[in-house]
């Protein structure tokens, strides 16, 4: 059978192992797997989600309100803006592919950071696009702003904070150089992370209602995966103006939000407490991986997310160290798909960070 030609160029997205593909490979139970490879909400979700899923369990039958006007509401006066600036995704990586749909071609072009979310290339490749890099792993604005004007890309990506990286860059940074670009190209700005960011570094916060409301060709994307807990319930969202998200919705399948995933949503959007305590026992727990890296000499890349990256030198392989780690019930990130020597680490509880770091110790202290 032929397919589109551009399909032989894509490479299949590589999701953090199950810890069930574990049990079945080396037979330790369930219970004693460590799983930090997807920065998921180690604490879980709040318990007024856990409650508002029981008591709307009866509803899984029916489809959900097409409108989700009231997490419409919910996000709205967070965020300050008007729900006509919004539209809900089944993860804010749904709304990546609206955006490029809506957006490009096979005579398009994107550009994006040497090393950043895997989804923005792969999208794009689905719509025979041509990607477009700048030579630095982390975010270099005027390596984007040399190339915007060399290729003039349809498309901008910024992820602020970047994944899988953990760096970010200061949002006026991010206003200085969306001024500098044409309204008719489209800036995504990736806010997945944005609530460990903002908390960490006030320079990191981003305003999606001021940036909408100074350009017109911005999109901003945020998820309820991280901060929130809700990785499993599959809800983004994009703000934007009024112009961009009536495009966006042409693309956009009916009922793409299941029921309980909306009232997940909006009862962890009432939890504020429940997330802000996440967010500083996520900082309080990686400045024990930063100790460590600074001990063993191991480079790391200043996080503002829920995650760390140690970027390795010979004779340690990132390879290597996740197959060990695997062995011993611990699922981390290898960065060597990306062309780093890397491994990037979910910041998880106490407990399992305790157990996490005597393993690297092992490791580290053995290969000198």
């Amino acid at each position: 059978m032929r397919f589109n030609q551009w399909l032989e160029n894509i490479a299949v997205y590589e999701a953090g192992k199950p810890i069930e593909e574990v049990v079945r490979k080396f037979g330790i139970k369930e219970e004693d797997i460590i799983k930090l490879a997807s920065n998921e909400n180690p604490y879980g979700s709040s318990p007024k989600v856990i409650e508002s899923i029981k008591q709307n369990s009866t509803k899984a039958s029916v489809y959900p309100d097409d409108s989700m006007l009231d997490l419409k509401n919910a996000l709205a006066t967070k965020m300050n803006i008007s729900v006509e600036n919004l539209i809900i995704g089944a993860g804010s990586d749904q709304i990546i592919e609206f955006c490029l749909a809506a957006k490009i071609n096979p005579q398009s072009k994107i550009l994006i950071a040497r090393t950043t979310f895997a989804m923005y290339e792969i999208y794009a490749k689905h719509f025979g696009t041509e990607v477009i890099k700048t030579p630095s792993h982390q975010h270099n604005l005027q390596e984007f702003l040399q190339y915007y004007h060399q290729y003039k890309p349809d498309v901008i990506f910024l992820c602020a904070p970047n994944n899988p990286i953990g760096e970010c860059l200061d949002s006026a940074d991010i206003v200085d150089f969306i001024a500098q670009i044409n309204n008719d190209t489209l800036v995504v700005i990736d806010g997945a992370y944005q609530e460990f960011a903002a908390h960490k570094d006030v320079k990191k916060k981003i305003e999606p209602n001021t940036l909408i409301q100074s350009f017109s060709n911005v999109l901003y994307l945020g998820t309820f995966s991280k901060a929130y807990g809700l990785g499993g319930m599959r809800v983004g969202y994009g703000i934007s103006s009024q112009e961009i998200i009536q495009a966006l919705y042409k693309v956009r399948p009916p009922f793409n939000i299941t029921t309980l995933s909306l009232v997940a949503a909006i009862a962890a959007l009432q939890d504020h407490a429940f997330a802000l305590q996440g967010i500083e026992n996520n900082f309080k727990q990686m400045r024990h991986y930063e100790e460590f890296a600074q001990e063993m000499d191991i480079e790391f890349i200043p996080s503002y997310t829920n995650f760390i990256t140690f970027v390795l030198k010979e004779p340690h392989d990132s390879t290597l160290i996740c197959e060990y780690l695997l062995q011993k019930g611990v699922i981390i990130r290898n960065l060597k798909s990306y062309g780093m020597n890397a491994v990037r680490i979910t910041i998880g509880t106490q407990e399992q960070n305790l157990k996490v770091l005597r393993l690297l110790r092992d490791i580290f202290e053995a290969r000198g």
